[in-house]
């Protein structure tokens, strides 16, 4: 069962120096408060795994948390680059970034292949595309049936998997709705998970294509209202859009994106963000 654990106290218990972490959530419910105390509690060397990083990977790289990134497209959605993450693959600034990009189905496949136990996964993909010259993860492998030459990517098991959701009872079973990314998979395929969410309520009530994730598969849940924020959760909080707008000038220099993490995210556990904006 799910124990429930304030956030601070979730990441300082189950996130090691060295660890590998996947935050997921797909334009809404993305966890940017977990992000938040992952840097605040000076996490390091770590290798972050993310479907589509956006700006919680551009503070994680620029604080100065990663070694490596596992991804399968970086931006700043709508607006344009992420100048923290180029800065890391430029400049080595703070520290050398590698990379290793797939392809939205190939890491997608590598998650469900860690969620199944399997150790690789399979796909019509890749063939044909640059991807393979630069990622030697990236393999082929012979349909032993038909003789096909398919795509073949190392199954991706986090040692801890982080998410946003919606809706908790007090048993640790988690629900989430709305748009859905690969949630459920990263949750699936972690050794240990943190999930954060908006409320928690004494019964889940059943919701169209919402998604149960059973406090048996869960090892912590933190009470963090608006812990998606800036991004959304679907009934319950607005995407921002003017941060996201902004996170451009803010984070363009070194020196400016040092000082708006100090003043609103080191110093006071990130409220001024919230609050601000």
């Amino acid at each position: 069962m799910a124990g429930f654990l304030a956030l601070s106290e979730a990441v300082g218990t189950l996130i090691n120096d060295g660890d590998t972490v996947a935050l997921e959530g797909f334009t809404h419910l993305i966890p940017f408060a977990a992000g938040h105390e992952i840097i605040r509690q000076q996490k390091r060397d770590l290798t972050l795994i993310r479907m589509t990083p956006d700006l919680i990977y551009d503070q994680l790289i620029g604080m100065g948390c990663a070694r490596k990134l596992i991804f399968s497209w970086g931006g700043n959605p709508g607006v344009g680059s992420l100048y923290r993450f180029r800065d890391a693959i430029e400049n080595g600034g703070p520290n050398p970034l590698e990379i290793e990009e797939h392809s939205h189905a190939g890491l997608a496949n590598a998650y469900v292949a860690g969620a199944s136990n399997l150790p690789f996964a399979i796909l019509r993909g890749y063939l044909g595309t640059d991807l393979p010259k630069f990622n030697n993860r990236i393999a082929t492998v012979e349909c032993p049936f038909t003789g096909e030459k398919l795509a073949a990517v190392p199954a991706v098991n986090p040692d801890v998997s982080i998410i946003h959701a919606q809706q908790a009872d007090k048993a640790g079973n988690v629900m989430i709705w709305g748009i859905i990314g690969i949630q459920k998979e990263a949750i699936l395929a972690a050794r240990r998970s943190i999930i954060t969410v908006e409320e928690v309520v004494e019964k889940l009530e059943p919701r169209p294509g919402a998604i149960i994730l059973p406090g048996w598969v869960v090892t912590a849940v933190s009470h963090v209202p608006r812990g998606s924020f800036p991004s959304y959760a679907q009934d319950y909080t607005v995407r921002n859009n003017r941060f996201y707008q902004d996170w451009g000038n803010i984070s363009r220099e070194r020196e400016s994106f040092l000082a708006w993490m100090q003043e609103n995210i080191m110093a006071d556990s990130g409220r001024s963000l919230v609050v601000g904006y």
